[in-house]
């Protein structure tokens, strides 16, 4: 079994083998059941994953819930915490396969906040692994267990949705990483609303999509 906890969300009749399946990662100080309201939302025959980041949040000021990494400021964290989050996160999606109750096809990847800079972090640590990996409202880290290159984002299409009015993560810090993603000619796909640090209805909608109409990576 996969080391981190995790719930999932099966479609209405349940999963067939072949069918998607999408990893969402909550934020900061949040748990496995935060996003799985999303559940409802997403494209027919597809299952919604969540597991449980591995660092418990109090200890860092981050409340009762969990973290993926220890952040610093602007796109700067503790390298060693994300290291470690990376690492586990590469178990549990080798491992999932098998916990499943049946054989999925693509597994993508994507996550809200931390969640979602710690999904860029791992796509681009694992060029060609995901095949869509989605960030709402998190940042581009700048650390050594990240490298971008053409190299690292070939096969895999990005999505990017973020709140013009973030006080968390500042809309600069999108402006920012998108930058430097399309530097390197990443298939990227941008999605702005004019609210704060949250996922609104729109985003959704346009990340749903996203998902079923673009294809696969090139």
């Amino acid at each position: 079994m996969p080391e981190l906890e995790f719930e999932t969300v099966e479609p209405s009749g349940g999963a067939e083998d072949g069918s998607r399946v999408l990893v969402l990662l909550h934020g900061r100080g949040a748990g496995r059941r935060d996003l799985l309201g999303l559940s409802r939302y997403l494209p027919p025959k597809t299952t919604l994953v969540t597991p449980q980041a591995p660092f418990p949040g109090r200890p860092w000021g981050y409340g009762p819930g969990w973290a993926w990494y220890r952040y610093v400021s602007e796109d700067q964290v503790v390298d060693e915490t994300l290291e470690e989050s990376l690492s586990k996160l590469n178990a549990f999606l080798s491992a999932l396969p098998e916990a499943l109750p049946f054989q999925p096809g693509s597994i993508n990847l994507g996550g809200f906040s931390q969640g979602g800079t710690t999904s860029y972090a791992f796509a681009l640590r694992h060029p060609g692994r995901i095949p869509h990996v989605i960030n709402l409202s998190g940042f581009l880290v700048n650390s050594p267990a990240v490298e971008l290159s053409p190299a690292t984002v070939q096969g895999t299409r990005f999505f990017w949705g973020h709140g013009e009015r973030d006080p968390a993560i500042p809309y600069e810090l999108a402006i920012r990483g998108r930058g430097k993603l399309n530097e390197v000619g990443a298939d990227l796909t941008t999605f702005d609303h004019p609210s704060g640090h949250t996922i609104t209805p729109d985003e959704i909608q346009t990340l749903v999509r996203w998902l079923t109409e673009g294809g696969e990576p090139s």
